[in-house]
């Protein structure tokens, strides 16, 4: 569904300082958008910080007091807003000059005062239309990104799952920092854009990050599983994992030049997850934003599992404890910001443990597994891994569909739609819907669809749960449905984050 779920309406800021040119701005927009309204580049900036997310569009006026509009288009663009939020810059001035700065800042229009309400509707309605055209695009590149990299990862975690058996845990070490490091990158999002992380480069550096101890198949065991304090030999001897992952990462075949690649964002995790902020880690003693944001995300969610899991020298500390002891700076010294999203997200990270979408395999079977790949090396105990993730997964899917139970899933950030497949035979859908709100199929089920949009609103973190009855808009005729969702809130975001729900049909 799109960024604006007020209403059903798409959201424009209106940027200008002399109330006439807002009022009459507002008037011609406000019957088909919702507005909001900044009398500076100041207090554009604020609603932009806290919103960006939720604009689809912005009208700048290029002279302003405080910050004026060139100078706010080139904080948008150093903060990446402009991706998902265009501009339409609104002057007197056309002189080439000021409209060629306007467009290498990335401005997507320049329109002249004075104008007309035809015009104004017309190029305001085109490029908020290109811009939600350029996102569907994006969003299915993103799925068949994540699509790939997640059958990476079901490769990636058997072959950490090495390490971990050697380190005598208990295999739920990589799965645990996985789950941390994207919780933890979804709010790093949120309030630092200037990191640039999108959905499908959170996906590569949180499968990534499975591999962040993978040189410690190289330490000896009698270090790896010491129940006491290292000496300080064993300890320089315990610090060469990074160094040697990095290095057989280095040596892997398929290294391309992107900063971006999978192979080389676990190389990164690998040599410096262990990097402190105050530059006092190791192997290089980097220092602040020397350190890759993934290898800074990943050594705070490495710390957080290592206090909260247990040990061979130690017992599990509680969930709050373990937060207290990383504020406090007795676990190493990392990012302030990082720091404020843990605690924004803390009470999340134990309860994404629980939303795996990759069912775990029995414990005996990894073990064999493993065995295999310790001694002979095959390639055949990872396929035989991969088959049985999927067989896994495939009777998932068998239990849940063959009850013939209607069941959905909409996540908002992705905008994608989620159906059991006999929802989507019932519905007349695919079983993945991108941005349901454009679909011509789902806009075919009628206005139930927008009152439900209602139904959602109405819900609260302390009152998730909802239903009503609609009818439906089916291929085969109407038809009524109960529907029952509950809404899932994270704590970061002013609003919902994703929707499950159940439609039952009513028959007379």
């Amino acid at each position: 569904m799109e960024k604006s779920s007020k209403n059903n309406k798409r959201t424009i800021l209106i940027v200008d300082d002399t109330a006439f040119n807002r009022a009459l701005l507002g008037d011609i927009l406000s019957l088909d958008y919702n507005i909001l309204e900044a009398c500076d580049g100041q207090e554009a900036a604020d609603i932009l910080k806290e919103r960006w997310m939720d604009i689809d569009l912005v009208l700048l006026d290029v002279v302003m007091p405080k910050i004026d509009g060139v100078t706010l288009l080139g904080m948008m663009n150093k903060n990446q807003w402009l991706q998902s939020t265009p501009v339409i810059m609104i002057s007197a001035d056309d002189s080439p000059e000021n409209i060629d700065r306007a467009y290498d800042l990335g401005a997507t229009d320049y329109i002249t005062r004075p104008f007309d309400e035809k015009t104004v509707r017309y190029r305001v309605r085109n490029t908020i239309q290109l811009y939600a055209k350029q996102q569907v695009l994006e969003d299915m590149v993103t799925q068949q990104i994540m699509e790939k990299e997640r059958s990476n990862f079901q490769m990636v975690e058997i072959l950490s799952n090495v390490v971990e058996f050697r380190n005598g845990e208990s295999g739920l070490h990589v799965r645990h920092v996985r789950v941390f490091t994207d919780v933890l990158l979804q709010t790093v999002r949120r309030r630092c854009p200037e990191y640039g992380l999108t959905s499908a480069k959170i996906s590569v550096i949180a499968n990534a990050s499975a591999l962040h101890d993978v040189g410690k198949i190289s330490i000896d065991e009698k270090i790896l599983n010491k129940p006491g304090r290292l000496t300080p030999e064993e300890f320089e001897i315990m610090k060469t994992h990074t160094v040697i992952g990095a290095r057989m990462l280095e040596e892997t075949p398929g290294q391309t030049d992107s900063t971006d690649g999978f192979l080389q964002i676990a190389h990164d995790i690998c040599r410096w997850h262990h990097e402190r902020y105050d530059g006092r880690g190791y192997p290089d003693g980097l220092k602040g934003e020397e350190i890759p944001i993934a290898a800074q995300v990943v050594a705070l969610a490495d710390v957080y599992d290592a206090l909260t899991a247990v040990r061979v020298y130690k017992d599990p500390y509680p969930p709050e404890q373990a937060l207290k002891m990383i504020l406090n700076g007795e676990c190493g010294a990392f990012n302030p910001v990082l720091l404020e999203c843990l605690v924004e997200c803390a009470d999340r990270l134990n309860r994404e443990l629980e939303l795996g979408d990759v069912e775990p395999m029995d414990s005996a079977e990894i073990r064999r597994v493993t065995n295999q790949l310790l001694e002979r090396g095959e390639l055949s105990a990872s396929r035989r891994t991969l088959s049985l993730l999927d067989q896994a997964n495939a009777r998932f899917e068998f239990y849940a569909d063959v009850t013939g139970d209607l069941i959905f899933q909409y996540d908002r950030d992705s905008r994608r739609l989620m159906l059991s497949r006999a929802a989507a035979q019932r519905l007349g859908l695919k079983r993945l819907v991108v941005q349901p709100d454009a679909d011509p199929a789902g806009r075919s089920l009628g206005e139930s669809y927008l009152d439900i949009r209602g139904l959602l609103e109405k819900t609260t973190a302390d009152g998730p749960d909802a239903e009503g009855e609609y009818t439906l808009q089916l291929p085969q005729g109407p038809c009524r449905f109960r529907l029952q969702l509950r809404t899932l809130w994270d704590g970061e975001s002013p609003g919902w984050t994703r929707v499950v729900g159940k439609l039952t049909e009513i028959t007379q």
